[in-house]
This record gives structure tokens, C-alpha cells and sequence, in this order.
């Protein structure tokens, strides 16, 4: 293994034994220079090991040894955080994902709307394996730009699949709140806010987190607010209040002709374009029956040439700056790129594992691959070996996923110890066994 990306894989080291860590290599480099589907057997080929007699042991390290993809997921954080953001806010952003999956050995599939392909007038429903995953929003430097570089996956059984193992049931949120409390003492000491979108405005999830981290997400603008609770007197008695007067719906706030609108401009809005849009705002405690009282601050978005329809934003945190809530808010949209970009570049749904532990750990690998290439690709262009592919007919001005990977592999490549000629300088002597290796791999290309 080449040591820039050595130096990279060695942090997770402790978690194997040695036999697995040499096998733990292999698999990754495989996983990255594979063109298509990501199974062991194409990692294996593309490494030159088709002739492997104990390629089985390739396999066990998914579906067998014993490691923890937990602490896998807080070393790839701690790397994360120490390339990109050493000082400052971390931004996580948290959303779930369909994989889709069939076949009667994938247990803990159900059937699920499609955010993909639905639409609000079309719904479509897709059989598949449910993951939360949730990412480091960050600013890449060679990509002049915001990535959401993922870190931790976590499975989100089906309630079919719970209930036929006796177990109770867990809800997205109930998962997110672990993994989010989880976060917060991984990253002791640090400003961490966290943006999702409406599946996570759920009172018992902000209730739960608000004083770990902070929180900022969709709200429905018929959402009950109420004013803040009355300090008590002295001497009263009873049980304390939740909540106090009622307040107008967010709906009827934004109708009233007296509600005083702030015109500001937002750099970055969705397309990288500046945007000037139109807010309120304001502070109150939003309660439901049966529920704990969450304080937060509301941010009603309009737009004046009425291209979208008035939506609102709540944030946990009372002293956060309105534009900054939607400056959050808005890099949330990098998730869903990185969704599509995992699923063309590195195999997501390709994989073919059957068993339950194979299962848990393939998908959290290859996302968390995407933020172990990214590491090496900003490595690689401190060095200058980072390069865009541009053509005649299209000039490319910011590095994307493509152009990261691509410089990886070719690293990757250029390190099977290419010999130049003494007496011809344009001269490379390749390996025979390299060149069937290229030969082969490029053929079979998908």
C-alpha cells in the first residue's frame, strides 16, 4: 500500500489483528480501483489475486472477524475533523437512505417511499434496507466547495424484521438520537449543530439532544408555539408549567399584514448562486400534548418573486443569527449529492453479501471509503497531483468526486513501480502482470 494512503488506513489498525489488517488493505485499494459492482471477488481481480487458494478469508472479514464498525465510524470522524475542521463549528449533517435490496436472505429489508423517484402528486414505493447516515458537512479545499463526507452509518431495520426476532421496535428518530449523543462525546469540547430534514422535528428527539448539540431542522407552520413560562413566585405551589400563552400559527404569521419581513441576501444558496429572499423571525416554546416543551427560534423564509412557497426553520439554539440558521440549513443539501454520488462511484447496491453481519458493515464501509478518498485526494492536490478532466467542449472549474477518485486510482496505479528507460525517457517498462492486470480490469469495465 502506498504510504500517503498507509498513513490513512494505519489509524484503524487497532481495531484488527494482524492477519486482518493485511487483508483490510487489499479489500480497500480494491474497493477503489474496482470500475463497477464492489463485491470481494471484483476487489480481489482488480488487486491481482484471482488465484488467491484462501480468498475466503477476504470474505470473513465482513461476514466473520470481529471488529467494530462503531469505533471505525470515531476514528473516520477524528480524521475527518483534524484535516478539515480543526478549529471551529462542525456541521453534521443527518439523513436516511433507501438501499435497495431483494432476495428472501436480506432479513431486515422492508418496504419503503421512495425519496428518489416520489414525487408530491407521484408516490413510489421501493423494498429495500433503511440507513441513517450521517456526515461531516465541511468546505473541501481543492474542491473550492461544501462536501457532506460521510462517517457513520447505522441499519434501521424494518418493524416486520423486529418483531419476528421478539425485539421492540426502534423509530428513525430513537436511532438518531443515539447516534447524535454519541457524536457529542466523541467530540467533546467542540460546537457541533446539526442539520436534518423534517423527519427529525420531532419534539422527544430535540428534547433528548438540545443540551449536547444543537439542532436545526424544517417546521410545520401549523406547529403549536406557545410564549416562554412565567418565572415562578415565591412560595407557589403545583406543578410547574410547561408553556405559556398560546401564540399565532407560523401559517398565520406569515399571512398577517403586520408581520415585519426582512429583506437579505444568501450567498449560498441552492446552486451555488446568491439568493435575496425575505425572513421573520422570533423565539418561543414549541409543545405538543403529552410531549416535553422544546425553546427554539423560528425563521420564516418567503421568497418576493414567489418561485417557492413560504417555508419555516426552527433551531435549538435561542442566540443564533437568523441568516445563520439558513446558511445551515441550506448545506444540508449536500447530502443528498453525496447519495448519488456514492451510488455511481463507489457501488452502493452492488454489493452482494448475504449474511446479517455482511450486511451491517459492507454499506458503512463504502460510504465511509468516500471520506477516506477525499482525505487522500486533498493530500494528493497539496501535492499538485490532483488534475480536473476538461475537454474542448467543456472547461471544468471545480473538482468534483469524479476527479478525486480518479487521481486516487491513478496514484493507486502509478505506485505498481512503473520503471522508466535509461535511454529513452518517453520509454516505461510495465510489468507483464500489471499490464494483463490493466488490460483486464479496462475490458471488463462496466
Amino acid at each position: 500500500m502506498p504510504c500517503e494512503l498507509l498513513v490513512i488506513v494505519i489509524a484503524f489498525a487497532p481495531l484488527f489483528s494482524k492477519p486482518v489488517f493485511c487483508h483490510l488493505q487489499v479489500l480497500i485499494q480494491g474497493a477503489i480501483l474496482a470500475p463497477s459492482s464492489r463485491t470481494v471477488a471484483s476487489a480481489l481481480r482488480v488487486m491481482g489475486k484471482s488465484d488467491e487458494k484462501n480468498f475466503q478469508n477476504y470474505h470473513r472479514v465482513l461476514s466473520r472477524d470481529e471488529w467494530s464498525c462503531l469505533s471505525a465510524a470515531s476514528i473516520l470522524l477524528k480524521l475527518l475533523v483534524k484535516v478539515f475542521v480543526p478549529f471551529g463549528t462542525i456541521i453534521i449533517g443527518m439523513d436516511d437512505t433507501i438501499e435497495r435490496r431483494r432476495g428472501e436472505k436480506i432479513k431486515a429489508k422492508g418496504i419503503y417511499r421512495d425519496p428518489v423517484r416520489s414525487s408530491p402528486s407521484h408516490f413510489v414505493k421501493a423494498s429495500g434496507l433503511r440507513w441513517l447516515c450521517l456526515m461531516l458537512v465541511v468546505e473541501v479545499p481543492f474542491a473550492k466547495r461544501v462536501w457532506a463526507l460521510p462517517f457513520l452509518s447505522v441499519l434501521c431495520p424494518s418493524e416486520r424484521y423486529d418483531k419476528e426476532r421478539g425485539v421492540s421496535h426502534r423509530k428513525l428518530t430513537d436511532r438518531a438520537r443515539q447516534a447524535l449523543l454519541l457524536i457529542a462525546r466523541w467530540l467533546t469540547g467542540r460546537q457541533i449543530v446539526v442539520v436534518a430534514d423534517s423527519s427529525f422535528a420531532a419534539l422527544d428527539l430535540l428534547y433528548s439532544v438540545k443540551e449536547k448539540v444543537t439542532v436545526v431542522t424544517r417546521l410545520r407552520l401549523d406547529a403549536a408555539l406557545y410564549q416562554p413560562v412565567a418565572e415562578r413566585k415565591k412560595g407557589q405551589s403545583g406543578r410547574p408549567r410547561k408553556k405559556g400563552k398560546r401564540l399565532p400559527t407560523l401559517h398565520q404569521v406569515s399571512a398577517h399584514p403586520k408581520t415585519t419581513w426582512e429583506r437579505v441576501s444568501i450567498p449560498e444558496w441552492y446552486g451555488s448562486r446568491e439568493k435575496e429572499v425575505e425572513i421573520a423571525s422570533g423565539t418561543c416554546v414549541w409543545h405538543h400534548i403529552g410531549k416535553e416543551a422544546v425553546p427554539i427560534r423560528w425563521v420564516l423564509i418567503r421568497d418576493p418573486q414567489g418561485k417557492f412557497e413560504t417555508q419555516a426553520l426552527l433551531c435549538t439554539k435561542l442566540e443564533a443569527e437568523p441568516k445563520q440558521i439558513i446558511g445551515w440549513f441550506i448545506k444540508r443539501w449536500q447530502l443528498e449529492v453525496t447519495f448519488a454520488e456514492s451510488r455511481r462511484h463507489l457501488g452502493i447496491e452492488t454489493q452482494r453479501q448475504w449474511s446479517d453481519k455482511a450486511i451491517a458493515r459492507s454499506t458503512p464501509c463504502l460510504f465511509g471509503l468516500y471520506s477516506i478518498v477525499t482525505i487522500l485526494a486533498q493530500e494528493l492536490a497539496q501535492e499538485k497531483k490532483l488534475s480536473l478532466r476538461t475537454s474542448s467542449w467543456y472547461e471544468k472549474e471545480e473538482a468534483t468526486f469524479s476527479d478525486a477518485i480518479a487521481a486516487v486510482r491513478r496514484y493507486l496505479w502509478a505506485a505498481q513501480h512503473f520503471q522508466t528507460s535509461k535511454n529513452e525517457a518517453e520509454m516505461i517498462k510495465i510489468p507483464r502482470a500489471f499490464m494483463e492486470r490493466l488490460t483486464d480490469t479496462l475490458c471488463y469495465a462496466a
